[in-house]
């Protein structure tokens, strides 16, 4: 196996596409065709983490949170980021990183919290924008079906819970190919007109490329006529944070130990308390501070998240309960889970969990 696989894999959970613009994800470190003694993951990738990674012969790192954030124009060892990044090459180990597009997929790092929380009904909260695109194209009648099970069978028509979904509009075609053309259906120099359905599925973004080279392959013309537009409607499986509701609504005052137990965090900064119970819980793990009014206006009793600065706990506004956790701590679970995913998919070879903290916050 090759890291090329692995990344494979991970795409397939989390597709790349769906990370925040602002975010550097993906191979950073590293030669895509190499071959994968171990992989090791990690929530941060420090020096101290490829120097793990060296010790359990692993020569891919997984890593949550970038290494890599902002562009480098030197690498003198200056930093921590020159430093980590000089030690990672040197010893020919690559570094991968999930971010947001874990944060963004359905089962990433706000559903590991809703689960841990053991929240139920669970929603995604602040749906990404432009993830949903429509493909238009025009073929033959008698190629029509064909073509259509093509389309679906790489991935396009599926909305929510159905698939195999398209519109299809009967109509009459007409073109004339020049002496250079070769026309399937017709002869050059001549107009042709030719009964044709018009195909319309919906696809999401990150096939976009697959389903264009499904296409091409399968459409019986010379020339492709399709058109792709981005759609203005909201995919109910990607995007920021959760919404969940506990089985049984719980005092907020029990609520709070709950969370920090389940959580493991050994203090919590909240707002003003301003209900008596808790039921509805929307989560957002890292920094949070951008979905509070989004939480309002679902209606959550409360807000799980990290890094809230002093007038974040105003934005509360008596409606809801802002609570910060930690930004390690809400997301410490995440590479166990990777180390999960990963494990079922490959057998081949050693995927290990980190065992070094990386929370630079400290408490006393």
């Amino acid at each position: 196996m090759i890291v090329q696989d692995v990344m494979n894999y991970l795409e397939d959970l989390a597709p790349l596409a769906y990370a925040e613009d602002f975010d550097n994800v993906g191979l950073l470190v590293g030669d895509k065709n190499a071959k994968v003694s171990g992989v090791l993951v990690t929530l941060d990738t420090l020096e101290t983490v490829v120097d793990e990674a060296i010790r359990n012969n692993c020569n891919l790192i997984v890593s949550f949170h970038p290494i890599i954030f902002k562009g480098l124009k030197s690498l003198t060892g200056k930093n921590y980021v020159e430093r980590t990044v000089l030690k990672a090459i040197k010893h020919d180990i690559a570094i991968y990183a999930i971010h947001t597009a874990l944060d963004n997929a359905l089962k990433g790092v706000n559903d590991i919290i809703c689960d841990t929380l053991n929240l139920e009904n669970k929603s995604i909260l602040i749906p990404q924008k432009g993830t949903i695109k429509k493909l238009t194209t025009y073929v033959p009648f008698g190629n029509a079906n064909a073509l259509r099970h093509k389309l679906f069978s790489a991935g396009a028509g599926n909305i929510g819970n159905y698939d195999n979904c398209s519109f299809n509009s009967e109509g009459i075609g007409t073109y004339r190919g020049n002496e250079a053309s070769n026309p399937t259906l017709g002869k050059k120099g001549e107009l042709h007109e030719e009964q044709e359905v018009q195909i319309s599925v919906t696809f999401n973004k990150h096939i976009e490329s697959k389903l264009l080279n499904t296409l091409f392959e399968h459409h019986p013309y010379e020339e492709v006529a399709f058109e792709v537009a981005t759609l203005d409607n909201y995919d109910q499986n990607i995007g920021m944070g959760m919404v969940g509701e506990l089985k049984e609504g719980q005092s907020t005052a029990s609520f709070l130990e709950f969370v920090k137990e389940k959580m493991n965090v050994s203090c919590i900064r909240h707002s003003e308390i301003t209900t008596s119970t808790i039921k509805k819980v929307a989560v957002l793990g890292g920094s949070g501070s951008f979905a509070i009014s989004a939480a309002k206006r679902v209606g959550a009793d409360i807000l799980i998240t990290a890094d809230l600065k002093y007038h974040d706990f105003f934005s509360a506004d008596g409606n809801i309960i802002v609570a910060d956790i930690g930004h390690y701590e809400s997301e410490q679970f995440t590479k166990n889970f990777l180390v999960d995913y990963l494990s079922k998919k490959i057998t081949n070879f050693a995927v290990v969990l980190s065992t070094t903290n990386t929370n630079p916050v400290k408490y006393l």
